[in-house]
């Protein structure tokens, strides 16, 4: 069970239920996720299965996008709805404030990550400390707002308006954040109300499966789960694949620098590639470096390769570090 399965996550779970529970469901040990969404927040949450564990590193930096509601009025400890809300006392506020307000939020930012959050503070996370009644120093971090749009306004509630905007982002950006800045831009204060994680990198929302459908294929038995993953290098399509020769599998399987017969693609040093078999099957994946290509990640094992089949069941038992099946909670983004 081998590949990506991208989760629809519903609100309420965290998203290291998500995991324990694609474990179980998959009957596997190696699941990892792609980026953690807080438990209140819904959409996008890759999940990677078994030798695909390893490529999760490769998408910890992967841009995000989501929807989020912003609600006025009010702050919040946390920054969001999970947190003790104050009212405070702000003008009345319409949507053409609101909206210019959002300029000076776009671009290259710096942004002051939220007290609760899992960033270490001399090695205890922010959130123990807060919670202890200790007041984290935290470092602002630079992050880059693609998109910032206002897409519904609803002032219903003239004291308490409610915004939605949609956001693109880079990894690392908490929209707790923004909606807490955003609140004081206009001379008043805001909460993040709600978050969907609308993209993760190249995984879309429109492509994530409920878990409903999820469990119903585990229950129709693992080819029907199977068929919801996507291959180990999905995503990474924008390397280069390269395919090698049996003597080059072999090679590559010992962990050997290779110069393959068909030449080294006329990309820059450092250029990663995917190198696949004579099925298309991913084997490794590499550097280019001085001419040759350094393997970066083995996916099989020397005696596996070029003896017609068997790669499949020829894992290697890691020749690098697996961060995935631990995820820090605070590397790749502080609301997903």
């Amino acid at each position: 069970m081998d590949g990506i399965l991208i989760v629809d996550k519903p609100a309420g779970p965290t998203s290291h239920d998500i995991v324990a529970l694609i474990r179980r469901l998959a009957a596997t040990k190696r699941v990892g996720h792609g980026g953690t969404l807080d438990p209140f927040a819904s959409g996008v949450l890759p999940v990677f299965l078994g030798r695909a564990t390893r490529m999760v590193e490769y998408h910890l930096g992967d841009p995000k996008s989501y929807r989020a509601t912003i609600c006025f009025g009010a702050s919040s400890t946390t920054d969001d709805l999970d947190g003790e809300l104050s009212p405070v006392d702000g003008p009345t506020l319409d949507r053409a404030a609101v909206e210019a307000a959002l300029a000076a939020l776009r671009g290259r930012i710096t942004q002051l990550p939220p007290a609760y959050s899992a960033i270490k503070v001399a090695g205890r996370r922010a959130y123990a400390l807060a919670r202890a009644g200790q007041q984290p120093v935290l470092a602002p971090r630079e992050v880059t707002i693609e998109r910032l749009e206002l897409i519904a306004w609803d002032d219903a509630d003239p004291v308490r308006p409610v915004a939605v905007v949609e956001i693109d982002c880079s990894a690392g950006t908490y929209v707790r954040a923004l909606a807490r800045d955003l609140g004081r831009a206009v001379g008043s204060a805001a909460y993040l109300g709600g978050l969907v994680r609308l993209a993760s990198g190249p995984f879309r929302l429109a492509d994530a499966h409920p878990l409903e459908q999820i469990r119903a294929a585990a229950a129709s038995g693992p080819d029907a789960l199977g068929a919801l993953l996507l291959r180990p290098d999905a995503g990474l399509e924008a390397w280069p694949a390269l395919t090698l020769a049996p003597a080059e599998l072999e090679a590559i399987g010992q962990g050997r620098f290779i110069r393959p017969t068909a030449g080294v693609p006329a990309v820059a040093p450092g250029t990663r590639l995917r190198l696949v078999d004579g099925e298309g099957r991913l084997v490794a994946i590499a550097v280019v470096r001085d001419g040759r290509l350094a393997p970066e990640k083995v996916f099989v094992e020397p005696a596996a390769t070029g003896l017609g089949g068997g790669l499949e069941a020829a894992l290697l038992a890691e020749r690098d570090p697996d961060p995935s099946l631990d995820p820090d909670p605070a590397s790749p983004d502080g609301d997903g």
